[in-house]
């Protein structure tokens, strides 16, 4: 491997370097949302050729009158860790069982440690041009005549001319969470990352933790179908 092609190694995967065995290894421990990434971003954060990227796209959408903005970037362990909690205790006020209310929060959030956006590589998006009050991540902002969908329209036509594709994609035969119209992900670098993510032990990142509400459902059974359906539930081109 010459200095170029060793040098884009470096920087477009998350490694750490056994000195031991003198080799280069993925860092599982960024994959699952707590390692130290070297990221990039104003009012967000992605990983640098992420937003080399995004830049180019942003800079060619402004000339059909579109502003797209990374509303969420990248996104800690503990930060995914905050969101699932919130959710579940809200959920726990409406009466529901723990596994009526962890399939419930899976509808849109993923269990704190399997948020593809830990790895700096995933976005979601808005037109900032369009002024909506209250939660912008809502489907039918992105569809019909929703003051999104102009955005989605052009996203869909020519988002994967700069490397970015839409994950959660609106296709009756693909398992898991729910359509996302907001959610895209750089495919160079997360088509990598998704095969060193599912090799990782995902009961014992989980059960390792003890503030993960509703971790006794969390079995490895229900974590077995979780990867398959929702954690490879996602566009084919990203597989």
């Amino acid at each position: 491997m010459n200095r170029s092609n060793f040098l884009k190694l470096i920087y477009s995967l998350p490694l750490i370097y056994n000195f031991n065995k003198r080799e280069f290894f993925f860092d599982k421990n960024y994959l699952v949302g707590k390692g130290t990434p070297k990221l990039v971003g104003k009012n967000y954060k992605v990983l640098p050729k992420v937003n080399i990227a995004f830049l180019k796209m942003k800079n060619e959408a402004l000339k059909s009158g579109i502003k797209l903005e990374i509303v969420s970037g990248y996104r800690s362990f503990d930060r995914q860790r905050k969101i699932w909690n919130r959710k579940f205790e809200l959920n726990l006020e409406k009466g529901l069982t723990s596994l009526e209310n962890i399939r419930e929060i899976m509808k849109y959030s993923t269990i704190p440690g399997t948020s593809r956006h830990h790895w700096g590589t995933d976005i979601d998006i808005i037109d900032s041009n369009e002024k909506v009050n209250g939660d912008v991540l809502i489907t039918k902002l992105y569809l019909k005549n929703g003051p999104f969908s102009k955005m989605y329209k052009w996203l869909t036509n020519n988002s994967k001319r700069f490397g970015f594709h839409e994950v959660y994609t609106n296709n009756i035969n693909r398992k898991g969470f729910l359509f996302e119209p907001w959610h895209f992900s750089y495919a160079p670098l997360s088509k990598k990352y998704i095969k060193e993510f599912i090799t990782i032990d995902l009961y014992k990142i989980i059960h390792d933790e003890k503030n993960i509400f509703g971790k006794d459902v969390l079995n490895k059974k229900f974590l077995k179908k979780y990867i398959s359906d929702y954690v490879l539930g996602i566009s084919d081109e990203l597989l």
